[in-house]
């Protein structure tokens, strides 16, 4: 059977709002650590790298960073997992209380240590992981609790997620139980794990990579045509609807329920980071089935997905901005995908600091852009090594410019700042000041022209309080955008 090329998708029939799809995700929960430092000498003890710890932070991994990923996209996310009653467990359990959106019902299993997988790293280069963790089957009353609590959700839900880590949640008595009940009823999307994929019978799709397809079917795949065989034979013998195999550089390949091929070509621009893809696949399909956008145009919005999470450091997430940014490939969509709102640029920020980059902030109206604000964002810009820029909204610059301002609506503001390659991101809020916008960056360097002191720079304390320190750039003199509109009234 010949593999179909799919290279498109038209973005003017989906609207992309998945704010009102539901989504169940049931799996394996971990926390992830990540431990920055320097190495600067060998240990005389043994042949081995001394590390200087500088810094340190941890996120929900597993099917967490599936729920994280649903987050994002902006749909509804109801969460079941165990963990165990620890402070690991405690930690998650914080983290997805702060997700918009999500419901996590996290049942708690004495005896279960809660998976955590530290990672130290200097100078970019991942010196070590160590997984701290016991893995154990849940028991048969958890069991009972997690068909509970599906059963109670079922009739609230789009589509059903089994996100399988391995870590004993999801046994093949409890996949069965819930793939047979959901059947007919709600899609069901597996992320499988293991050798053995009996206990996801019945399931509407799965999602393996290309070396867990390798292990399942025990033989070498040297082509997509030993894929679409080893697919079909899995979808025979299991009674899958359809299977989806993500290839990594080479894209994914579909084949749907009637044993049909489809390759969607891969659309990263540039690799910094794979860990955590399969989990935005899974989140992305999930999300654009719900919205009932048919499944090889949700498997091409998938692999858009995967293409722009690995372009980040670290497990990551993707906003429906920049789905919709990576529908367009012009100029418009390299400056748009940088106006972003407080929710993507906190997203964007785990990226960055990931990578260990100093964080700037400046604000203004930027209304004529003229010379002083060049000024101002390229000193800005060399005092950190990625530069926010907080942007008065247009009901923002009336309130304190007067009804007449401002000249350009934001739209064109955010847009010319954006193109400047000074600016990393623009970020417009509505308040008088940005303290709300600053509350949620926290950045390394607060930047203000120095017609202000310290003490009168908004922000200044909260940053300075998290080891942030105040930048104050000396102004060109003779430029304002006020003077600038004056002067164009008296020609006029």
């Amino acid at each position: 059977m010949p593999i179909r090329k799919f290279l498109s998708l038209n973005s003017e029939k989906f609207t992309l709002d998945f704010s009102k799809s539901t989504i169940l995700c049931i799996g394996d929960v971990m926390l992830d650590r990540f431990i920055y430092g320097d190495v600067e000498r060998v240990s005389p003890e043994a042949p081995v790298p001394i590390m200087r710890i500088k810094r340190d932070f941890n996120m929900v991994g597993g099917a967490g960073n599936v729920v994280n990923n649903l987050s994002s996209l902006g749909a509804q996310v109801i969460f079941i997992s165990v963990v165990g009653d620890d402070d690991t467990g405690k930690t998650i359990k914080n983290h997805l209380q702060k997700l918009p959106n999500v419901t996590a019902k996290l049942l708690i299993e004495g005896h279960r240590k809660t998976s955590l997988k530290t990672r130290f790293i200097a100078q970019s280069q991942q010196l070590l992981r160590v997984d701290d963790e016991v893995i154990s089957v849940c028991t048969a009353k958890t069991e009972d609790e997690i068909a509970a609590l599906f059963q109670q959700y079922l009739s609230k839900i789009d589509v059903l997620i089994l996100s399988d880590y391995g870590k004993g949640l999801l046994s093949s008595s409890l996949c069965q139980t819930i793939i047979t009940a959901a059947k007919g009823k709600v899609p069901v999307i597996v992320d499988p794990k293991g050798r053995h994929y009996t206990h996801y019978s019945g399931a509407t799709v799965i999602t393996p990579n290309l070396k867990e397809m390798r292990d399942v079917v025990g033989h070498p795949l040297q082509d997509d045509a030993d894929v679409l065989e080893a697919a079909n034979e899995l979808r025979e013998k299991l009674d899958i609807d359809s299977v989806l195999v993500t290839q990594g550089a080479a894209g994914m390949l579909l084949v749907d329920n009637q044993g049909q091929s489809h390759k969607i070509h891969a659309r990263a621009q540039e690799v910094f980071d794979v860990s955590g893809a399969g989990d935005t696949v899974v989140a992305t399909l999930a999300a654009s089935l719900a919205h009932e956008i048919p499944l090889l145009e949700s498997s091409y919005l998938a692999n858009i997905a995967a293409g722009i999470v690995v372009g980040k450091v670290g497990t990551a997430a993707v906003t429906v901005n920049e789905l919709k940014s990576s529908l367009h490939d012009n100029h418009h969509h390299e400056t748009s995908k940088k106006v972003m709102s407080l929710s993507e640029i906190t997203q964007e920020l785990k990226s960055w600091r990931h990578q260990g980059v100093r964080i700037g902030f400046t604000n203004g109206c930027f209304d004529l852009l003229h010379l002083g604000h060049i000024h101002l964002l390229q000193q800005a810009a060399k005092g950190c090594d990625k530069l926010i820029v907080g942007l008065n909204s247009d009901m923002s610059v009336k309130r304190l410019k007067g009804d007449t301002r401002p000249i350009q609506n934001e739209e064109v503001r955010s847009q010319v700042l954006a193109a400047l390659s000074t600016v990393a991101a623009v970020v417009i809020f509505d308040e008088e000041t940005p303290l709300n916008l600053i509350k949620g960056i926290l950045p390394d360097v607060l930047i203000k022209g120095a017609d202000y002191t310290v003490d009168q720079v908004v922000g200044a304390d909260i940053v300075q309080a998290h080891g942030g320190k105040v930048m104050l750039v000396n102004l060109q003199p003779g430029h304002s955008t006020t003077a600038t509109v004056a002067k164009l009234k008296t020609i006029g």
